[in-house]
């Protein structure tokens, strides 16, 4: 390519720039005339449903124009469009389980984008807490690990609080091993929160045998540590690395490249169907033979695919007659308003102990990036 040739496709670019930027111009005007108007009778600013069905849109009119984007790309542009043009209405604040550089953080970016008012918490009970009070527009919570499975304290949060589920997204979990300065001969410790130490156990044995491993509150505090201390090397995300200005010594270090972690955004409104749906609810049934069985039947019959259902002791209602009782969670493909959903829903209301649905909401499934090869398994630290 010569570089006269360069030169004109450079013009192109940024002739073509040029037009981007004065329609994105002219949406944020839209958007904050549509923002007047919310304001006006007290709307919601966030409307999953509505951002869900724009990215999917998106990812349509690409593939129909020939566009060689992935679909990961294209979501992540439009999210922050979505996220900067949602700002111009009123900054979200979002609480969730902190501190800085958590993997709750990186969720928190990955469903909001950038343009949100972040609110790092001790617990996931004060996350919870702010939102009932109204100090967040919504908590984020993890709900389940694809390795270690639930979380339990989140489940037993979803049973007593108002807010419903509103949005879902789940998240790759990549560990990586960060160091102040990036040299290993440095390193006399090694801390992480537990799990995250277990789940790169294969890793660190192989590699880091020596190394006493201290488990901490939190991967975000372990980042916090290693920040200060160029003794401890920390196990944590990039969202870390980058908040504390760390070197990473290895990536990809988890033993299960699949690692994924689910989180529901849970606030006081309730979306609308988009067709991208789920509808979760908790359970109690009679403590009488075949009474499950009876209580779901109804899906079958209607039609409606299960994809969770799990049992929790219920321990704040206290026990059964033979010393336990437990609720189920469940979660539903599709939307509460969905005919058949509805029909199901309502035969179970009937028949069961306890019935609390947990909301119907949206999957950003376009935005739940796909869990990549691991590659630090190989590398030499």
């Amino acid at each position: 390519m010569t570089p006269e040739q360069l030169k004109g496709f450079r013009d192109r670019i940024d002739a073509l720039d040029d037009e981007i930027i004065k329609l994105l111009v002219e949406r944020a005007g839209v958007v904050q005339e549509v923002g007047r108007n919310k304001h006006k009778v007290g709307a919601a600013v966030f409307r999953p449903e509505r951002e869900v069905a724009i990215i999917e849109r998106m990812c349509e009119s690409n593939k129909a124009l020939g566009g060689p984007l992935p679909d990961q790309s294209i979501a992540a542009i439009w999210l922050e469009i979505i996220s900067g043009c949602r700002a111009l209405e009123r900054v979200m604040r979002v609480s969730y389980l902190g501190p800085a550089g958590t993997y709750s953080e990186q969720a928190v970016r990955t469903l909001f984008g950038h343009r949100v008012e972040f609110f790092p918490c001790a617990s996931l009970d004060e996350a919870l807490s702010l939102a009932e009070k109204g100090s967040t527009d919504c908590a984020l919570l993890p709900i389940e690990n694809s390795i270690e499975g639930t979380v339990g304290r989140s489940l037993d949060l979803l049973l007593n609080t108002s807010l419903q589920i509103s949005a879902e997204v789940s998240i790759p979990i990549h560990h990586s091993l960060l160091h102040k300065t990036g040299e290993v001969k440095q390193v006399k410790q090694i801390t992480a929160h537990a799990q995250a130490l277990a789940q790169c156990q294969r890793w660190l044995d192989a590699h880091m045998p020596d190394v006493p491993r201290v488990p901490v509150a939190s991967n975000g505090h372990a980042a916090e540590l290693a920040a200060k201390d160029p003794s401890v090397a920390a196990i944590a995300g990039q969202t870390a690395a980058q908040h504390y200005g760390l070197s990473a010594l290895a990536e990809r270090i988890e033993d299960d490249p699949s690692n994924r972690t689910r989180f529901a955004a849970l606030g006081n409104f309730q979306p609308d169907g988009c067709g991208v749906d789920q509808t979760s609810l908790i359970l109690s049934v009679p403590d009488k033979a075949g009474a499950m069985l009876s209580l779901i039947e109804p899906l079958a019959r209607h039609g409606v695919s299960m994809k969770r259902f799990e049992s929790r002791p219920a321990r704040q209602l206290g026990a059964g007659k033979n010393g336990w009782e437990y609720f189920f969670y469940v979660d539903l493909v599709g939307h509460k308003t969905d005919p058949q959903v509805a029909l199901a829903l309502a035969e179970i209301q009937s028949k069961a102990g306890l019935f609390k649905l947990l909301g119907s909401y949206p999957l950003f499934e376009k935005l739940t990036a796909p869990a990549m090869p691991s590659a630090g398994s190989e590398e030499a630290v």
